[in-house]
């Protein structure tokens, strides 16, 4: 071996120790890069000289630069941070749900409720009151108005759900598009061997971790590295690369399947998020993604849009706002049901989009079979006739017509002269029933309904006191919010009768049928079914706030590990450096050593 070998030799040294300098520089500098792996260079020493009595060492050689990663960690990490992200974003929206609903002392739907009822009462006590009726219709507008402004601040944010979706599928899509081209990049870096696109690997990751946060995703990539003489939580990935959403291709190697979102035709303007396949069939995603933020909103607003209503059948905004119209409507029919027994000159209904000769019972519409009374009364509050109208499975608006306008004996007086049919007649026009007086026969007769439990009155909202049919449109009769004085405490229409007014008082400790619009129904009191939401919507506010609690403290745990392995230590490095800083020396130290042997060689020769 020459002197010119050793010289080499102390060069190698050299120019590793560089490299090594050079790495730790990279580490300390990027100490506080979120996503950052810390590097380390490989050594080996270089191929000797296989001489007698032995092999002649060469120096050494850099056999590649990797960066300190465990990627079944980082895989734990992706799937805490989905976790984390679905509870806080859960969590900040349910909160503000709950905050609809304060019911605290003076304030909240149950306090208007309170108030609303305490007014019918106030009402009985001095049924021809001109200021107690007053009070009745600014308590019941009071009530209903507030019931309508928290069913538009639940929509409010169901609608913002709907477009914060749009807004996270075009990040998701962005994130996607990056990815891929990364791929590219680093296939194009490691194409030639030994080399490793580390700070390449490090981005794409980072974008790995954005994407979780966004909504479930599932990551394979190749063959695993693993080398334990490097580090023994060094498990990297291999150059393939295949990231899935809920089993569909979103990225493969570089190329990018996005997500498609859309709303057209959906008069709501709620989005859908589908895929679309290579023979141009969509496959629905709406239903498919899980986790993250976007699996919040679409838990949140709901996944599955109805083709008629245009809004979710599903989703916790969604199920809040299908019990506040369930209330609604259960408390508008039940209160029309009763008002209805107020008798009046002539009664008309509300529009209905029910054909003439369409089963009741089958309509959509919340009849039930039995019979209703009609009753008419004079001016003094005496029953003169009642008659009896009949609902079965088959019975349409036609058929009540005409069991109202038949010739009937009411008054079982033998003469068919002096009962209901000869002083009004019904009829059935554009979706309107009407029950008016015959002109013919002048009078100061008055009519009423009394149902025995085919809810009639309180569907079809004739001779009511409340209008609409659920949160969104519950208001007081307008001839009320008009004429406050016209509101009827009596059912005959005799001096001092408050047989409504107390009727009404007594709505609030009745079970009434709530129904859902699946059809089901839920038999409660008002009190007890408003209870029921508030208390479910309380509950999931809470259990958010847990699930926020437990994720956080998962994925602190989780990140601390993956910071373990990866992080940048500032003492580790700077003891490195030092390490690094001393073998330049001494390989310099080798060169100038070498250096002043050969000025002696060549001082002897001269």
């Amino acid at each position: 071996m020459s002197l010119f070998s050793t010289l080499d030799t102390g060069y190698t040294g050299l120019d590793v120790s560089q490299l090594q300098m050079g790495t730790t520089g990279h580490n300390i500098a990027n100490a506080n890069t979120q996503g950052y792996s810390r590097q380390r260079v490989i050594t080996q020493a270089q191929t000797p000289l296989h001489t007698v009595p032995g092999d002649v060492g060469r120096g050494v050689k850099v056999k590649a630069i990797k960066r300190i990663h465990d990627e079944f960690v980082f895989g734990r990490l992706r799937n805490s941070a989905n976790s984390l992200e679905y509870n806080q974003f859960s969590k900040s929206t349910l909160e503000e749900i709950a905050r609809y609903f304060p019911d605290t002392s003076g304030v909240g739907l149950q306090n208007d409720m309170k108030n609303y009822f305490n007014s019918w009462n106030s009402f009985a006590s001095n049924p021809t009151s001109s200021s107690k009726k007053t009070v009745l219709a600014q308590a019941t507008e009071t009530f209903t108005n507030h019931i309508q402004d928290t069913r538009s601040k639940l929509r409010a944010s169901q609608n913002s759900l709907n477009d914060q979706l749009k807004v996270s599928i075009d990040e998701v899509n962005n994130i996607g598009k990056k990815i891929a081209d990364l791929n590219a990049q680093i296939s194009n870096v490691e194409s030639i061997k030994y080399n490793n696109a580390n700070d390449l690997r490090d981005q794409r990751d980072k974008l790995e971790l954005s994407l979780s946060k966004l909504l479930g995703v599932s990551v394979f990539k190749g063959n695993m590295q693993s080398d334990i003489s490097v580090n023994p939580q060094l498990n990297d990935g291999g150059k393939e690369y295949y990231l899935n959403i809920a089993g569909e291709s979103f990225v493969d190697g570089s190329t990018f399947h996005p997500l498609m979102i859309d709303n057209d035709g959906n008069k709501s303007k709620y989005y859908s998020i589908y895929q679309e396949s290579s023979d141009g069939s969509r496959v629905n995603m709406s239903t498919k993604i899980q986790g993250g933020k976007i699996g919040a909103i679409l838990d949140l607003r709901g996944r599955n849009i109805d083709s008629k209503t245009a809004f979710p059948t599903d989703g916790k905004l969604q199920n809040y706002i299908n019990s506040l119209d369930s209330l609604s409507n259960g408390l508008i029919q039940k209160t029309n049901s009763v008002y209805a027994s107020s008798a009046v000159s002539s009664m008309s209904s509300s529009m209905l989009n029910l054909a003439n000769s369409a089963a009741l019972i089958n309509s959509g519409y919340d009849f039930k079979q039995g019979s209703f009374n009609l009753v008419m009364y004079d001016n003094s509050g005496k029953k003169l006739a009642e008659k009896s109208i009949v609902i079965n499975d088959t019975t349409t608006m036609d058929d009540i017509v005409t069991q109202i306008n038949a010739i009937t004996d009411d008054n079982q007086d033998n003469s068919t002269l002096d009962d209901i049919h000869d002083y009004f007649k019904a009829s059935y026009l554009n979706g309107q029933l009407s029950i008016q007086k015959i002109n013919t026969k002048p009078s100061n007769y008055k009519i009423s309904i009394e149902d025995n439990g085919t809810n009639f009155a309180g569907v079809t909202g004739i001779n009511s006191f409340l209008d609409g049919t659920n949160a969104e449109n519950i208001r007081l009769k307008e001839a009320f919010q008009n004429d406050p004085t016209s509101i009827n405490a009596y059912r005959s229409p005799a001096d001092g009768n408050n047989d409504v007014a107390n009727a009404m008082i007594q709505v609030q400790y009745q079970k009434i049928g709530f129904t859902y619009p699946d059809n089901t129904q839920v038999n409660d009191t008002l009190n007890g079914f408003y209870g029921n939401l508030t208390a479910g919507i309380a509950v999931d506010a809470q259990n958010s706030t847990r699930n926020v609690s437990t994720s956080q403290a998962i994925f602190n745990a989780v990140n601390n590990e993956q910071q373990s392995i990866s992080g940048v230590s500032i003492d580790q490095e700077l003891t490195n450096l030092l390490k690094y800083q001393t073998a330049y020396s001494a390989n310099a130290k080798i060169i100038s050593t070498i250096d002043k042997m050969l000025n002696t060689l060549l001082s002897i020769k001269q």
